[in-house]
């Protein structure tokens, strides 16, 4: 793995090269830019704006790059989308997206290239949530500064978007316990207070807003989340905890 700088330069430089005068900024936002990034647990979260569409070869030199720089990252590596400048400003909700890329995609896009970057573009209402936070506490690498580029997201926007995410949550925090007590505990925080926090945030939040029953379950998120230990989690406090914090979203 190389130094996160490092490869958020090497990302920067190789964006300017292959995407040239389209490209208008290059955008951090997520754990590293909030000051919270563990190697262990977290990724690298960019959002790459262009002024207009791309080619498909584009996209086939910008993904074979970015899957290059992504086998140097973190564990979790590097998930990036490429939007338009002309759906951040005015906001679009749904948002289109031009091209995505996870590290959970890998094997997709080594399997078939074509059929890949053919697939990967659509509308993504996580991007409401990642606009937010780029707005809020994100960090420019390249190009337009932030103000000139993103519009302020409605709060439904954003609010539907993180809702999204953990609607189900009952059904399946037993499977994925730390991400789900970690987010349910930072959608809370924005719907009560308005907080745009990240998940380790999130949970701190909880500590001291949430009744004592779940600390245990909080605090073995967290220490989950900060890789200093794994968890044996109680699965039942898991499936209260869910429901709680669901019914508090729903009334508040």
């Amino acid at each position: 793995m190389i130094d996160t700088e490092e490869l958020l330069k090497r990302f920067t430089n190789e964006s300017k090269r292959i995407i040239g005068d389209d490209l208008a900024g290059i955008y951090l936002h997520g754990s590293l830019a909030m000051g919270c990034f563990n190697p262990d647990r977290s990724d690298i979260d960019l959002i790459v704006v262009t002024a207009g569409p791309m080619t498909f070869e584009t996209k086939r030199k910008f993904l074979e790059m970015t899957a290059e720089l992504n086998a140097l990252g973190p564990a979790k590596g590097i998930e990036m989308s490429v939007v338009r400048k002309e759906v951040c400003d005015p906001f679009l909700y749904p948002t289109p997206y031009e091209l995505h890329f996870s590290a959970g995609h890998l094997e997709s896009w080594e399997r078939d290239p074509e059929e890949y970057i053919n697939r990967m573009n659509g509308t993504d209402r996580d991007l409401a949530a990642h606009f937010t936070m780029i707005n809020r506490r994100g960090r420019c690498l390249y190009g337009l500064p932030i103000k000139e580029v993103f519009a302020e997201i409605p709060a439904e926007d954003y609010m539907d978007s993180i809702w999204f995410d953990v609607e189900n949550a009952a059904e399946e925090i037993t499977q994925y316990t730390m991400y789900l007590t970690l987010n349910l505990a930072r959608v809370l925080a924005y719907k009560e207070e308005g907080l745009a926090l990240s998940k380790k945030e999130g949970g701190e939040w909880a500590l001291e807003n949430i009744p004592s029953e779940y600390r245990p379950l909080i605090e073995d998120a967290l220490k989950d989340y900060s890789a200093e230990a794994q968890p044996v989690y109680d699965k039942e406090l898991a499936l209260r905890y869910a429901e709680y914090t669901i019914a508090r979203i729903r009334n508040s």
